[in-house]
């Protein structure tokens, strides 16, 4: 018994440490709802991949009433904030296109944006999700990433 108690303090620790050793890499960001999608929440994770490359993790709790489902969901990086963007986006993140909504889990989607880290976080960029064209394609999410 008491080696496993051992055992998990020291992951524990271990954990910790490495948690405490990098919060300036990976950073979570808000994604506000807008007004067709009010009332549901969504979060994005970035975490640097490589010196030109960031990973990218979404959560998000609901979409619209009304959305087909499976739920298809766009992401794209835009230069500007969410009140005022460009209107082309920087990155068009739409390889891979969410259809794995669950009620109680929500969608985790995990995409990767090639551009660096440090760059991503230096402002200007807003990450904005849509739903597909045929719900209508509007905005539900947007999230300032600087």
């Amino acid at each position: 018994m008491k080696v496993v108690t051992s055992l998990a303090l020291l992951v524990a620790a271990g954990w910790i440490s490495v948690v405490g050793a990098a919060p300036k890499q990976i950073v979570a960001v808000p994604l506000n709802a807008t007004t067709h999608n009010a009332g549901h929440i969504a979060q994005a994770i970035l975490t640097p991949l490589s010196s030109s490359e960031t990973a990218l993790s979404l959560f998000v709790g609901g979409v619209p009433i009304g959305t087909a489902i499976p739920a298809h969901l766009y992401t794209y990086i835009y230069s500007g904030s969410c009140a005022r963007h460009e209107p082309k986006p920087v990155y068009s993140l739409n390889r891979i296109v969410a259809d794995n909504f669950n009620e109680q889990a929500g969608i985790q989607l995990w995409k990767s944006v090639p551009m660096a880290y440090d760059s991503l976080r230096s402002g200007g960029y807003a990450l904005v999700m849509r739903t597909s064209p045929a719900d209508g394609n509007p905005d539900i999410f947007c999230g300032e990433l600087g």
